[in-house]
């Protein structure tokens, strides 16, 4: 009996052992599991982090690779007169007193508008020659040049050459001539037409565009001067006067052009006639090109035998500035003949005697020291006694 009887926990011991050892398989397995669960998790989470590091890296090679884009543009400064000038050599002045080349690329209206600008404050900031612009209005060269050639030299700076020819002329003078890339953009012009006043505020406004030029002549391909340059030059730069002719003139060639649909801005008794050819200053030359109220006018109503160029400037002048003209021209013409137009002097009738009395004060009829300082027509073939006469009849080399 004793040796079958045995202690009641070794038998609780043998019973529970396999159910023991199942638990600890168990236990294996389900560590082993989770170990295995993680380390998957783990390999995972790696492998997308060496990815996305490797895409990085790309990345960014990529971008090394690529120009680097342009910082962003500064806010410009504010233009300051005083450094410009200080720092930059007066470059920003220099480039807006620039004058363009004659024969230029802008319309008329761009010519217009530049050229209407104008400095409120009177004084310069630099150091100012005035100038007296000769503007040539001619149908194909000046063929008087070499004698104009003899007025000009020596007085460099002191003058400027405008020249507005027909288009269909091409002919180019000699590069050592003063006419040389003279010319400026032109338009077709016939004899008495406002196409002519078109031509004569384009010669205005191209000389405009030079701030020297202070005094403007109109001249033609027949005009001569009658005294040398000094002359000339003190004369007009000392004047305190216009010189455009104007007068009220009764009859079918005076007031009998007018037109009444120029009313309101133009009236009968304001209407007014005159020499084509004038010398105006600076300012009377800038309202010329700015000119919107009455200019529209003549260009609609005076057409055909209302000859505009003997009307708009001389109406213009006398109604907005009539206490600064002198109503009269400077330039002399023979009228005795009669016709629509004056007579035309040719080689023969060129004599000392001549050019003489065209000098005197004999051939005036105004109160004045001087009369005329210039002189048409001529024809081409004059042109040598000129030359042979200009040195001592007109003292061209004092």
């Amino acid at each position: 009996m004793k040796g079958e009887s045995s202690n009641p926990f070794t038998s609780f011991s043998k019973l529970f052992n396999p159910q023991l050892h199942f638990f600890n398989v168990l236990s294996y397995f389900l560590l082993f599991g989770c170990g295995l669960s993680i380390g998957v998790l783990l390999s995972f989470h790696v492998k997308n982090f060496s990815l996305d590091l490797h895409i990085t890296q790309l990345s960014l090679t990529a971008r090394s690779a690529l120009p680097l884009a342009p910082p962003p543009p500064q806010p410009a400064q504010p233009f300051d007169p005083a450094t410009e000038t200080s720092h930059a050599g007066h470059s920003g002045l220099t480039e807006f007193l620039k004058t363009p080349d004659a024969m230029h690329n802008m319309s008329d209206k761009e010519l217009l508008w530049r050229a209407s600008l104008t400095p409120r404050i009177p004084q310069y900031p630099f150091h100012r020659v005035p100038k007296v612009a000769f503007l040539f209005l001619t149908k194909g060269p000046v063929f008087l040049a070499p004698l104009w050639e003899k007025f000009f030299k020596g007085h460099e700076g002191l003058y400027s050459i405008y020249v507005h020819s027909n288009p269909s002329f091409n002919l180019s003078e000699p590069k050592d001539s003063m006419f040389y890339g003279r010319r400026i953009p032109s338009k077709e012009v016939a004899w008495g037409n406002v196409n002519m006043i078109e031509a004569e505020r384009r010669l205005l406004a191209n000389a405009l565009l030079d701030f020297s030029n202070q005094r403007f002549v109109l001249l033609s391909e027949a005009c001569i001067p009658l005294f040398n340059f000094s002359t000339v030059y003190s004369y007009l730069i000392n004047s305190s006067q216009s010189f455009v002719e104007s007068y009220d003139l009764e009859g079918p060639v005076g007031r009998g052009r007018y037109s009444r649909r120029m009313r309101p801005q133009v009236k009968l008794d304001q209407w007014r006639k005159g020499a084509q050819w004038f010398e105006m200053d600076r300012d009377i030359a800038i309202e010329v090109v700015s000119d919107q109220i009455y200019f529209p006018v003549f260009q609609k109503y005076c057409r055909g035998a209302c000859y505009a160029d003997e009307h708009y400037l001389p109406t213009f002048v006398s109604m907005k500035f009539g206490e600064k003209n002198s109503n009269r021209t400077l330039t002399w013409v023979d009228w005795s003949k009669g016709g629509p137009h004056p007579a035309k002097f040719t080689r023969n009738e060129v004599t000392i005697e001549f050019l003489e009395r065209l000098r005197s004060r004999s051939q005036c009829k105004y109160k004045t020291n001087m009369c005329h300082l210039f002189a048409r027509k001529f024809s081409p073939d004059a042109l040598y006694r000129l030359l042979q006469f200009a040195p001592k009849v007109m003292q061209f080399h004092e």
